[in-house]
């Protein structure tokens, strides 16, 4: 007897999910039992893409490019025979884009610091897809546990500036799911911050006292200079 289409399943060749960009992918929508022949229909979103018609129950293969992020959308497909009405549907599918992480930068608000401060370093891949996992160096010494951040910000660590051998090199390092993808930050070191010294502002204030005696003195000296000269006459 002729019997209905179960719902096909659509799933991809590769047996992956992930893809990259540019790379041809391959999607099979299969309805286990019913009775052929079936025309099986592609979908992104509600956008027909291919229909394939196959004389049994062999799957329908598409094969795709992934050009850019849109193609990375919600995929469904639709199968048919001369008995079912309005055909069955598979469950959505979506491929993931990897995108190989950007050389990340390491910065802080502040490029100068002294001993018994507290500084902060920040680290960010402003591309790549997440998520992606920092870490933190001084020279070639890990100076930070991995920080894997799951939104696309930056993963920022406290230090604490407790000598002079605390000014040296801080790298950092962002990598993720992308193979053979490590990429390593700009360097950035801290400069000592001159201490003013506390006897600076005394000198200052001397100084102008000095400066406004000197003025006081030179606009006082016509008025004892003018009445002496006349008293002499």
């Amino acid at each position: 007897f002729p019997e209905m289409l179960s719902n096909p399943r659509l799933i991809p060749v590769q047996g992956t999910l992930n893809v990259v960009m540019n790379q041809n992918v391959s999607l099979s929508c299969h309805s286990d039992s019913g009775t052929p022949p079936v025309r099986y229909t592609l979908f992104k979103h509600s956008q027909k893409i291919s229909t394939l018609n196959r004389p049994d129950l062999t799957p329908g293969l598409f094969n795709l490019t992934i050009n850019s992020a849109s193609d990375v959308g919600e995929y469904k497909c639709k199968a048919e025979n001369n008995i079912s009405s309005g055909g069955k549907y598979s469950k959505s599918l979506n491929f993931t884009l990897k995108e190989p992480i950007s050389k990340p930068v390491l910065s802080s608000p502040t490029s100068q610091a002294k001993e018994g401060q507290n500084v902060t370093l920040s680290c960010l891949s402003e591309n790549g897809s997440l998520p992606i996992t920092y870490m933190f160096f001084k020279g070639r010494q890990s100076i930070s546990p991995p920080v894997k951040m799951q939104k696309n910000e930056a993963a920022v660590i406290f230090l604490f500036i407790n000598s002079s051998s605390d000014f040296g090199t801080y790298k950092c390092r962002a990598e993720n799911s992308f193979r053979n993808n490590t990429k390593y930050s700009n360097s950035f070191n801290f400069t000592l911050a001159e201490e003013r010294s506390h006897s600076q502002p005394l000198i200052i204030s001397l100084v102008l006292i000095l400066l406004l005696f000197i003025i006081g003195f030179a606009l006082a000296i016509p008025f004892f200079i003018i009445p002496s000269y006349k008293a002499s006459e």
